[in-house]
């Protein structure tokens, strides 16, 4: 039962799952469903391994879900759609046994044999791989085969009242199309008899009294097949309208690919006798040269490669903020996604009311985010990579234990995750742009000062004590903007033009380690060796 305080102060909330969530809730504001629940829906094409917009698209639907549930008593339901009911149009480049699947161009993909050998079809690997991918991040939904709906008939009623409505359907349909496309257009792809493929065949006749289509096979002749139990399915605009009305999904997500094609599915729908679900369309990821970003590219960030730097959670944090703007998805994002994340955390556990709601880190942990940790910045460990030279994590947690005793990867299993990330990162992506410089003489003398202070401080000096002391040394020597000192040190020390709270810096890397670092520098020593 939904706390009624808790509901009205949700229901206040400007984030933007909450404000989805309110429209469900108007939806149903008179009766609720029949079905006795709400139907959220993401779709699937197993033709290719799911990938980081497949975990948007979960991610961002089990949102709204969450901010639904906190604000309704409805039940609710997440079904991931797996469309593999689709004729395999070419092969892979990345499969094995490339000759044996050529074979099969055209036929469902749940009838094209599983080159891996594992499955039973390739279709079937396919939707193994999806729901592995979702069981892995821990989403809760509920797996729908194309291919076994059609076949199981669930989706008879409406494929019979389509085909009563065809007419209706094709007018909706045929301005949308070519001249030569109209002459052989049909919203149903019988499945041959003959040959076992999907194909785009020309009807030339439905009867509704017997449920079928007549059609012209690939070598001319006509063929009769009834268009339920899985002998023709839909294209896939009538396709997606149908599913709506047939399942009754009351919420559905999709790329601004798909806007153009909206208003068609919500029209399919109303002819199949449905209501048309809520819908929310989000702006496409775009790679760092501003293109947008597509799987047979390769221009992107994968999944794979952002966890290979940071964790889950700063990765749903960049679903969560701006689902409606187009981003940039690339390898520079990730370090500020991690220490807003970790800034949000801290920020929770003062949070009252509405703004909890609002707070990006309920939604990432549906409701329940752990309590933060006190742990070091992202930026902070990439730095203390940098400065300690190193690609081995344990290094990096020596530094960490030193500073904080009470600190280990087995009790800290979230910043081990950040440790490892930080050194990765900083491996591939800062270590080949460092770019040293030697001090100037006025910033040699600033330098040489803060290597005495830091030097004499007692072991226990805190961080925004240095940072203080930091602060006042560029004030004394002078510089015209405080920036210039900052960018001296980065610059210098670090090899960069940019840098961390440097306070919390030497308190993590070491105040006399610290000290040594800058007489190098003083030294003109090569620090990038």
């Amino acid at each position: 039962m939904v706390d009624t305080h808790l509901k009205d102060i949700a229901s206040q909330s400007n984030a933007w799952p909450f404000q989805e969530a309110l429209r469900l809730v108007e939806r149903y504001k008179d009766t609720p469903p029949a079905k006795g629940y709400v139907l959220f829906e993401t779709g699937y094409g197993p033709s290719g391994l799911p990938h980081i917009g497949t975990f948007g698209e979960v991610a961002r639907t089990t949102m709204v879900r969450r901010a639904f549930e906190e604000i309704s008593d409805i039940p609710t339901r997440l079904i991931c759609f797996s469309d593999d009911m689709d004729g395999l149009r070419k092969v892979p480049d990345n499969i094995p046994q490339k000759e044996l699947i050529a074979e099969y161009l055209g036929k469902p993909l749940t009838a094209v044999p599983d080159p891996f050998g594992t499955h039973e079809s390739f279709g079937a690997h396919m939707n193994a791989k999806l729901r592995a991918f979702l069981d892995h991040f821990g989403f809760q939904y509920e797996f729908k085969s194309s291919t076994e709906t059609y076949k199981a008939g669930e989706f008879d009623k409406t494929l019979l009242l389509l085909l009563e409505r065809y007419n209706q359907v094709m007018d909706l349909m045929l301005p949308t199309l070519g001249e030569e496309r109209q002459q052989t257009y049909s919203p149903f792809l019988p499945v041959s008899p003959r040959s076992g493929k999907v194909l785009l065949a020309k009807v030339v006749e439905t009867k509704v009294n017997s449920g079928t289509i007549v059609y012209v096979e690939e070598d001319g002749s006509l063929e009769e097949v009834p268009v339920t139990g899985g002998h023709c399915k839909l294209q896939w605009k009538p396709d997606m309208g149908m599913r709506w009305a047939a399942l009754g999904v009351d919420y559905e997500m999709y790329g601004k690919d798909h806007l153009s094609s909206a208003e068609l599915y919500s029209a399919i729908c109303r002819v199949a006798g449905g209501k048309e679900p809520e819908q929310f369309m989000y702006e496409l990821f775009l790679d760092d040269k501003g293109q947008k970003i597509s799987k047979s590219k390769g221009n992107g960030l994968t999944i794979d490669e952002w966890l290979r730097y940071a964790p889950q959670e700063s990765l749903s944090l960049y679903m969560f903020q701006a689902p409606r703007k187009a981003k940039r998805l690339y390898f520079d994002v990730i370090p500020r996604a991690v220490d807003d994340y970790q800034t949000f955390l801290e920020k929770f556990e003062k949070e009252e009311g509405v703004a909890r709601f609002n707070n990006p880190v309920w939604h990432i942990h549906e409701g329940n985010p752990p309590k933060s940790e006190g742990i070091p910045s992202f930026n902070l460990l990439l730095n203390l990579a940098g400065v300690a030279g190193t690609s081995d994590p344990k290094v990096l947690w020596g530094f960490i234990t030193s500073y904080m005793p009470n600190l280990s990867p087995a009790t800290h299993p979230f910043l081990d995750q950040l440790v490892n990330g930080a050194v990765n990162y900083y491996q591939d992506f800062i270590r080949p742009t460092k770019k040293y410089r030697f001090p100037t003489d006025a910033e040699a003398a600033a330098l040489a000062a803060l290597a005495d202070y830091l030097e004499g401080l007692p072991d226990d000096a805190a961080p925004d004590g240095i940072q203080t002391e930091i602060y006042e040394i560029g004030k004394r020597f002078e510089f015209a903007e405080l920036k210039l000192w900052f960018a001296a040190l980065y610059e210098t020390l670090l090899g960069q033009s940019q840098g961390p709270r440097m306070g919390s810096f030497v308190a993590l890397y070491g105040k006399k380690e610290t000290a040594r670092l800058i007489r190098r520098a003083l030294a003109k020593e090569n620090l990038a060796a």
